[in-house]
């Protein structure tokens, strides 16, 4: 699956129907005889409680080979799985005065260079600090596509990834945004610390992703319900133990840098889900997203925008460099 020679962020929804998010599952053998609830409680990571998964059950959101079963059904391999969220009735997300650093802005469009420990939209133990809620004081415009959870958001990068996000400030401007991203015409490209010397100058990674059977709140490489994913990559600099890359993502599977990366044996310095616990430390992971080129949705005309690596980063990188 890894590749020599080739040339040189996350999906979070399974879909949308008329506004409702969709997730689907079709259940594997290693989990089998697993409760209904505690499954897709797992398999949505930590997005909601498994409270709130009991509830959607018991209100009819959740079917099983396309029947209503209880929260405590053990799923069998092959029960398909099909959540249809509710979109929330009376949201109310505070618009707050968040400083925000802004590499381009129009009537369609805002790029911005999010910060490490920034979360892109509220969740349950996020509802404030979010990025959605500074762009609501900054841009009072965002497109309404993904509801009111997500104004304006058509992707995202993790909490401790550093860099450049884009969101729609009209639905015309997300519709093709997100077009953009779905054919894979969107041009991201990351930087990225990780463990050991990568001894070839370029490769490709070619692995399908999905969840780990084992904790489904972690994404693996695995061909059990997964999608295809690739990442290239090309070795900027070496410091012995470790190498600094960028990255270009040819498909946006959440955590898919991460786990690329752990995959072929070097996971990203500081990632605390997926890297090692020894060596250099840092909080959060050493990734950033430095690139991001897209086609304006009104002009048609292709605009890329870049930003500077995060000081704790250039940091770790002098530090490197003077030993």
């Amino acid at each position: 699956m890894l590749q020599d020679g080739m040339d040189m962020d996350s999906d979070f929804n399974d879909g949308t129907v008329q506004g409702q998010e969709l997730h689907e599952w079709t259940v594997d053998a290693d989990s089998s005889k697993t409760r209904l609830d505690k499954y897709i409680t797992e398999s949505l990571g930590e997005e909601v409680s498994r409270s709130q998964v009991q509830l959607w059950i018991t209100d009819g959101h959740v079917k099983v080979n396309e029947e209503p079963v209880k929260s405590n059904y053990k799923v069998s391999q092959g029960d398909h799985i099909v959540l249809s969220v509710p979109q929330p009735s009376v949201v109310e997300i505070i618009p707050e005065d968040i400083p925000l650093e802004i590499a381009f802005e129009d009537r369609d469009v805002i790029v911005v260079n999010k910060p490490r420990g920034m979360v892109v939209h509220p969740a349950p133990g996020h509802s404030s600090g979010t990025l959605v809620n500074a762009l609501m004081f900054h841009c009072k415009d965002l497109s309404g596509i993904n509801g009111e959870l997500r104004p304006g958001i058509v992707h995202r990068i993790d909490k401790d990834t550093t860099g450049l996000i884009m969101a729609a400030k009209n639905d015309k401007a997300h519709a093709s945004l997100a077009a953009q991203l779905k054919d894979h015409s969107v041009n991201r490209r990351y930087l990225a610390l990780v463990h050991g010397n990568i001894s070839h100058d370029q490769g490709t990674i070619d692995a399908p992703i999905g969840r780990d059977a084992q904790d489904r709140k972690l994404y693996t490489v695995t061909d059990r319900n997964s999608k295809h994913a690739v990442t290239h990559f090309t070795v900027v600099e070496r410091f012995g133990d470790y190498s600094l890359l960028e990255l270009k993502l040819e498909t946006g599977r959440t955590h898919q840098i991460r786990v690329h990366m752990k995959y072929i044996g070097h996971p990203l310095v500081g990632d605390p889900v997926y890297g090692k616990s020894k060596g250099i430390k840092l909080n959060g992971q050493a990734l950033h997203a430095a690139v991001l080129g897209f086609v304006h949705p009104s002009s048609g005309q292709y605009m890329e925008f870049s930003a500077p690596m995060p000081k704790d980063m250039e940091e770790l990188l002098a530090i490197l460099r003077g030993r």
